[in-house]
């Protein structure tokens, strides 16, 4: 075993982190011999929910947990990190519109991305959950301009995971019988679920998922639906929004940065648009099909887009560049 790494999870008094924290702990992520420290970042009304939560990891008495640090100090939670997984953000309340939202969570994240910037290890990779995500994730890179851009990426992977698994369960496969589906733009109703490139395996052979399926309303229509509005189904049957899928996702997310995706298989993230051959618009933060090889991501290239595609893709970067702007001008006039 060598060199702990340092880990912050935000919003670790909230119920994804609770969570999130044993998986990590337990070497789901970062593998099975490579000994952590966690940091747990929460507001000061919350400390003492986070002694609970230090005390029930210690209980846990795992073997590559080497210490854990919980704190509501910006300067302590993001010194040295290798790794920061942002997830507390300002939920929306009722009545809330997502402009408030943004104003709420584009002063947390620029101040996030300046503790990165002053704290942090230059290489640290850092994963924004809270919502709006992908805005979020953008205020907090620019808010840390020493830190490559690249290192900065949102959450799209839980809406990758509801789409694998809304295949297979249609086709009656495993959702590991699917494979590159893509999620392109915004983590919010607006984002587009493509399966055009994705295939399944039926039966020991590859198909392509329409030819698998063979009902193309349902996969233009119901399919995006569902998937596009699944995180308000869970909060209207639960009552409380998901956790346990969205902690999942974030361990698959932050396990592919580590150690790279399967050969043959593209994964879905919110990352910087710069330089994508898609003609989505650059320094938005936009999910893209990414492979990932040596904790460093790629734009899966020279997909073919039709115009269904097209339309779809261009809407979800319209209301990426609305939030966009809505932040910047918070940001100037704070």
């Amino acid at each position: 075993q060598g060199e702990p790494i340092r880990v912050l999870v935000t919003g670790a008094a909230g119920q994804i982190a609770y969570s999130l924290l044993y998986s990590i702990a337990k070497g789901d992520v970062f593998g099975k011999d490579q000994p952590l420290v966690l940091v747990l970042l929460d507001i000061t009304p919350v400390m003492t929910v986070l002694d609970g939560i230090v005390m029930e990891l210690q209980d846990c008495a795992l073997p590559l947990l080497r210490e854990v640090i919980p704190t509501d100090k910006e300067e302590v939670a993001f010194k040295d990190l290798d790794v920061a997984i942002l997830v507390g953000s300002m939920p929306r309340k009722e009545g809330m519109e997502r402009k408030d939202l943004l104003q709420a969570n584009a002063k947390i994240f620029k101040s996030q991305g300046a503790a990165l910037d002053k704290y942090a290890k230059k290489t640290v990779k850092v994963v924004v959950v809270g919502n709006p995500a992908n805005t979020n994730c953008l205020i907090a890179s620019k808010s840390a301009p020493s830190i490559p851009k690249e290192n900065f990426s949102c959450l799209t992977r839980l809406d990758h995971n509801r789409a694998k698994s809304q295949i297979a369960l249609k086709l009656g496969v495993t959702a590991n019988d699917v494979k590159n589906v893509i999620i392109w733009g915004n983590h919010s109703s607006t984002q587009y679920p493509d399966v055009t490139h994705a295939k399944v395996n039926v039966k020991g052979k590859e198909v392509g998922v329409y030819e698998a399926i063979k009902d193309d309303s349902w996969l233009k229509g119901d399919f995006i639906l569902t998937v596009q509005q699944r995180g308000a189904a869970v909060i209207k049957a639960r009552k409380l929004s998901s956790a346990m899928s969205a902690a999942k996702a974030i361990c698959d997310h932050v396990r592919d940065i580590w150690f790279g995706t399967p050969a043959g298989e593209f994964v879905s993230m919110g990352v910087i648009s710069d330089g994508n051959s898609y003609g989505v618009p650059e320094d938005l933060l936009y999910s893209f099909p990414v492979v990932i090889k040596d904790k460093t991501w790629k734009f899966v290239e020279g997909l073919p887009i039709n115009d269904f595609s097209r339309e779809k893709m261009n809407l979800t970067a319209k209301e990426l560049i609305e939030e966009k702007e809505t932040a910047v001008q918070f940001l100037s006039s704070a």
